[in-house]
């Protein structure tokens, strides 16, 4: 009898992780294109950051989003139990904010230029110039300040999109037992954390790797080194661009998708296959980018009211 009981328990056992693993992997689909955004948007936040400062900063968002994971793995059971009404609006408020995020740095960047420099014919100008830009030069102090904006904007950032994960893969296992739901969250959220940031400490040290290898002997070693120092800035460059991107479109699609009118729209104007899809995501960054010019608009006005500037986002 305790032979067959045994035998009974462990073939549950398999069948629970079998059933585990397909929910796994169809969650995983799901959010698939929400992993490539959150990997080009972390990408995007240590751009600029001292080199031998890139993995501790890196690791200390890491940590931010282990914390993140550990409140809404829970947080998300327990409003689908008791509150699943709750979902949408949550989800609403995170798609305007990356929203709103990602017209700020569009703002910032485009508003906020830099003077332009003297004329070479005038050298008196350009050497005020030149003994300017040294006494503004940043001190350790405000480096260490601009790295924590820089972590703490990038763990909210994370805080948004590890919600929309998790709330996609709950959508996935919905009406399964709780112990599968639980475990399949937390897979999730496990692989989604070290994927992402692994990926993200491994493309901050690409031009470290090429450097090495420029020191090995041989052409072949060097002519990679040479090739990954090259296409590193690009790489770079063309992440943080995919990354505001992806703000407009995540938090775009979020709010598409939560508001039936325009959910409808959207699809009625695109036609079925790849440009369709294609339609749905120009249409998405539109809303996105109509959306945060919204709320930047009304934080702008309530900090003129309140007699205070808004804050960047990072």
């Amino acid at each position: 009898m305790a032979g067959a009981s045994l035998l009974l328990l462990l073939d549950d056992i398999a069948a629970i992780l079998d059933d585990v693993s397909i929910l796994t992997k169809v969650a995983a689909k799901k959010t698939a294109g929400v992993l490539g955004d959150d990997l080009a948007l972390n990408a995007q936040q240590v751009a600029g950051v001292r080199a031998h400062r890139e993995l501790p900063v890196v690791f200390a968002v890491f940590k931010g989003s282990m914390l993140n994971k550990a409140i809404l793995v829970p947080a998300a059971l327990a409003i689908s139990l008791w509150l699943p009404w709750l979902v949408t609006p949550l989800m609403m408020i995170g798609g305007a904010y990356l929203c709103y995020e990602g017209v700020e740095k569009l703002a910032h960047k485009f508003l906020h230029k830099e003077d332009a420099p003297p004329p070479r014919n005038d050298p008196q100008r350009r050497a005020e110039a030149v003994l300017a830009k040294a006494a503004a030069a940043p001190n350790e102090a405000d480096v260490l300040a601009s790295e924590k904006q820089k972590i703490r904007g990038a763990i909210r950032t994370d805080f948004i999109l590890s919600a929309e994960i998790i709330v996609l893969s709950l959508g996935v296992v919905a009406g399964q037992p709780l112990p599968q739901q639980v475990t399949v969250l937390v897979v999730i959220a496990l692989a989604m954390t070290f994927g992402v940031y692994g990926l993200v400490a491994g493309i901050v040290k690409l031009d470290d790797v090429g450097l090495w290898l420029t020191k090995k002997p041989g052409k072949v070693a060097c002519m990679v080194g040479r090739g990954l120092l090259y296409a590193t800035p690009w790489l770079m460059k063309t992440l943080s661009v995919l990354g505001t991107a992806a703000m407009f479109l995540v938090g775009g699609g979020i709010l598409v998708h939560s508001i039936p009118v325009l959910h409808h729209a959207v699809e009625a104007l695109g036609p079925d296959g790849w440009l369709g899809a294609i339609v749905s995501a120009l249409c998405n960054a539109l809303v996105g980018i109509a959306a945060g010019a919204l709320v930047l608009g009304v934080v702008t006005l309530f900090g003129k009211l309140r007699g205070k500037a808004p804050e960047p986002a990072h």
